[in-house]
């Protein structure tokens, strides 16, 4: 087999798989050096299972849903029988990447690569030493779990996805997008569920009304929502764990989940060989073209720590290949990035905050609008859905649109599409509703629900 590349990239997940195809379609020679299985962590334990997960999960409400729409439902659920289902289509998806390079003419080596030089690296288990022009880093993350007594006995994402059998009750510790998509989860397949989280509120970093309404639904839904406080200790009993909290509130519980953040996989790679120095949460700095302190080495997706999202990934793997190999200089604008968090009720989001919008701008029309969607029409629920838009009253741009509901995800791609090209709210108030869909509330909202003006809210 070859043993000098023009590129070889460490990584077979999305951003290394993308940046891989798109070089060896410009005539480059492509080496991927993957340890584990090729998918990476969307494919193979994150966005995908997850999302499976969060079907599941969904069709206990909607069979309480179904009653009041004249259907009889006697339904059971099948732990094993989706973790069978879960795994054949990850196989798939995993066969398809494979075939996907096979046919782009990229050779894969299925073991551990070791930055040696510049412009080599050595495959751990074989010892084979490999050279190439450039080296891309795609090797993403990996779930932290805080130094705390008994952690041990803890689980993260990773292993969730292969219980054997679903525990009793859990609790997740975190409350991040990861957390509370797994709260939901395990909610809806029956599982008596806890979140704690050591913050005043879910979702740091998100819209605040957007994080008040999730806590809300949540509670609804059964999950009992622990804020400003954390494990202090794990304790292991005969039957199940002991947790004693920060507050020193104790509880007993099935399991525990840590979904407390993901680090950058950098461990042993070799950088300091090369002289590149890690940043302050362990990520490799770039440039705006992926490129490190070391010249002919390069790092896309959550290694980069730029954002940790699989389409930023491919996106940037992509803008790498067109940079390197198509003398095509293409950066990654990430000021506009819509992303959804698949909880129960689904959140979309893209742009501002009204907290970031309120310390950028002047001032700052707030549409916001929450209902009880149609679909209870027949049921006595406190579940309501959540629209809100933020808007530049100088210039009427679009800054911020915020989603809570069914189908959010769904929703917050398609108004990326306007937001990214600049659009106002005059452009929304223009456009046609469709009647009756929840999402018609985005060009139906004619006037403020509130102003800001430096600051102060009017």
């Amino acid at each position: 087999m070859e043993k000098k590349f023009d590129l070889i990239v460490i990584g077979g997940g999305s951003g290394g798989v993308r940046a891989a195809r798109v070089a060896a379609g410009f005539g480059a020679s492509v080496c991927v050096i993957e340890e584990y299985r090729l998918g990476g962590t969307c494919v193979i334990r994150g966005c995908v299972p997850k999302k499976l997960f969060t079907y599941a999960a969904g069709f206990d409400g909607l069979f309480d849903l179904a009653q009041g729409f004249g259907w009889s439902v006697d339904a059971r659920f099948d732990w094993k029988k989706l973790l069978a289902n879960k795994n054949r289509e990850i196989e798939r998806l995993e066969g398809i990447y494979g075939s996907l390079l096979a046919g782009s003419g990229v050779q894969v080596r299925s073991d551990r690569g070791v930055i040696t030089s510049a412009n080599s690296v050595r495959l751990q288990k074989s010892g084979e030493t490999l050279h190439a022009d450039k080296i891309l880093i795609a090797t993403g993350g990996r779930p932290f779990v805080p130094d705390v007594p008994g952690a041990e006995h803890a689980i993260t994402s990773n292993e969730a996805f292969e219980l054997p059998t679903l525990p009793k009750s859990i609790m997740i510790v975190g409350g991040g997008y990861i957390a509370v998509e797994f709260a939901s989860i395990f909610s809806g397949l029956g599982v008596e569920t806890i979140l704690a989280y050591r913050g005043a509120q879910i979702l740091r970093g998100f819209d605040m009304h957007v994080r008040e309404g999730l806590a809300e639904e949540l509670h609804h839904r059964g999950i009992k929502v622990c804020l400003a406080t954390q494990p202090k200790v794990i304790e292991k009993t005969a039957g199940g764990l002991k947790i004693t909290c920060s507050d020193d509130l104790q509880m007993k519980v099935g399991a525990v989940m840590y979904a407390t953040g993901r680090l950058p996989n950098v461990e042993g790679l070799g950088l300091e060989t090369v002289g590149i120095e890690l940043g302050a949460h362990g990520q490799i700095p770039v440039d705006e073209y992926s490129r490190t302190s070391c010249p002919s080495i390069f790092a896309v997706g959550d290694v980069n720590g730029r954002a940790a999202l699989t389409p930023v990934a491919i996106r940037e793997g992509a803008a790498f290949s067109q940079t390197q190999f198509n003398n095509n200089p293409t950066t990654v604008d990430l000021t506009i990035v819509p992303t959804a968090v698949f909880s129960n009720p689904e959140i979309g989001t893209l742009g501002l905050t009204e907290a970031e919008a309120t310390a950028k701008y002047k001032k700052i029309n707030v549409y916001v609008a929450r209902f009880k969607p149609m679909i209870y029409s027949f049921q006595d629920t406190e579940t309501r859905m959540l629209f809100k838009l933020i808007c530049d009253a100088e210039t009427d741009k679009v800054l911020g649109v915020h989603i809570m509901g069914s189908s959010a995800g769904e929703m917050i791609q398609m108004v990326g599409i306007a937001v990214t090209m600049g659009a106002t709210k005059a452009d929304f108030d223009a456009t046609i509703a469709v009647h009756p869909v929840a999402a018609e509330e985005l060009v139906t909202m004619k006037e403020p629900t509130y102003t800001i003006v430096d600051g102060e809210r009017i």
